[in-house]
């Protein structure tokens, strides 16, 4: 925990209305400016008690609070340096290690992670018996989808169609790569069709976002050499991300390598993009075909708050003719996924995913966007909940994608049929 970092805070309490877990239980101690006073009694040499841990744990990493401070207070860095603190120092409760150790060993896998996608789906039946068993493994088996198409087959190299006007390099992700491998097949294809030629290395392996974010620093840099190491080789303009954590992930590789300089250049050569963010720069050229259909905008944290990345998205799904943007609100209170949080802290993702839903089915629209695969899935989950049944949601990939192929609005949100990507 750096201490020059500690006292760019001001306890202005600016950030208290934007924290979830603060609007949920109104308690100082799990507001950003509570935490950050429990990081300074930590530094001065308080030791870090098994309460202090659970604060520092509830927190979502949402950076909701980064966007609303005055000051500048780097509360990104301060949670990442403190999460690691808590992995050193805190002994966790046999059964809260064991789950740790079973998410760690399978998420950031994909061939893991596929071998356990059929039993994910039919753990939703038991998902009741599963909750008693212990809270985490429900909330596992109840955010599945329902339905997960099957593996679309990604050429190492996609081609651009018309001029070249970029060379990419395209992040397929894990959780995105295995339960909505649309969004891949659909990201290729728009940059192609914005003149692309997409470079799809085939062992990329994790980005390290899940790692990151969870105190894991040793497997976060070795997940971020291996990816510097495999698009630094691909020659490529930039990488572009389709998935809000990991992009947001990747951007801080310099920082995450800091005490290895050589690595940590590389990471700096190696621009990376989200994809709206990268669309938005590049400027269409591809027309768009009429989408009539209306669809809510959900703010995936890692994308607005993390990265920025607001104005962007939207502009894309406005620029679709016949698509109508409907916005939902308190859009800036995170959904309660957040990575692996849905799965650590189940109670208070629930509360949150709830209020997310809530807010979803208030706008009437027929297509839920998002930007990220856990917030998709975390939303849908809570969807069913309320008796909503199955909601249809879309990447801003997909949406595009279906304009610039002259497709009916139906497709969105369905499983696509199985076919052979693109060349």
């Amino acid at each position: 925990m750096d201490p020059e970092l500690i006292k760019d805070c001001v306890h202005c309490g600016f950030c208290l209305p934007t924290c979830p877990t603060y609007v949920l239980w109104g308690e100082e101690m799990d507001s950003p400016r509570g935490r950050i006073h429990l990081m300074g009694q930590h530094a001065e040499g308080t030791p870090l008690t098994g309460a202090m841990a659970g604060h520092f744990d509830a927190c979502l990493g949402c950076m909701a609070c980064v966007t609303a401070c005055p000051s500048g207070v780097r509360y990104d860095r301060l949670i990442e340096q403190t999460r690691a603190v808590v992995e050193r120092e805190h002994v966790r409760h046999p059964d809260e290690r064991a789950v740790r150790a079973l998410v760690f060993a399978l998420f950031p896998y994909r061939r893991r992670l596929r071998a356990m996608r059929l039993p994910m789906r039919l753990g939703r039946r038991l998902q009741p018996f599963l909750e008693r068993v212990n809270p985490s493994l429900g909330a596992m088996a109840e955010l599945a989808p329902a339905a997960v198409p099957r593996a679309v087959r990604l050429p190492p190299l996609v081609r651009a169609r018309g001029p070249r006007r970029a060379r990419v390099g395209l992040l397929t992700g894990c959780v995105q790569g295995e339960f909505f491998p649309q969004v891949n097949a659909a990201t290729a294809r728009v940059l192609a069709l914005e003149g692309c030629d997409v470079v799809i290395p085939p062992r990329q392996g994790c980005c390290g976002a899940l790692s990151l974010h969870s105190g894991r620093e040793a497997e976060a840099r070795r997940f971020a050499r291996r990816t510097v190491a495999v698009f630094g080789r691909a020659g490529v303009d930039a990488v572009v991300v389709n998935a809000a954590g990991c992009g947001s992930s990747m951007k801080t590789y310099a920082e995450v390598l800091a005490d290895e300089p050589a690595w940590a250049a590389r990471a700096r050569a190696l621009p990376v993009l989200d994809l709206a963010e990268f669309l938005a720069e590049l400027g269409p050229a591809a027309e768009r075909r009429p989408l009539p259909v209306s669809v809510a905008y959900h703010d995936a944290c890692h994308l607005a708050h993390a990265q920025g990345v607001r104005a962007q998205p939207r502009d894309l799904l406005r620029a679709v003719p016949g698509l109508e943007l409907r916005e939902v609100a308190d859009s800036a209170i995170c959904c309660g996924s957040a990575g692996t949080y849905n799965l650590f802290q189940p109670a208070a993702a629930r509360e949150l995913g709830d209020r997310k839903a809530e807010r979803v089915l208030a706008t009437g629209a027929g297509v839920l966007v998002s930007a990220n695969p856990g917030c998709s899935m975390q939303i849908a989950a809570a969807v069913r909940r309320a008796g909503g049944g199955e909601i249809r949601v879309a990447h801003t990939a997909e949406v595009l994608d279906a304009s610039l192929r002259g497709l009916d609005p139906g497709v969105l949100g369905r499983p696509p049929k199985p076919r052979r990507m693109m060349r």
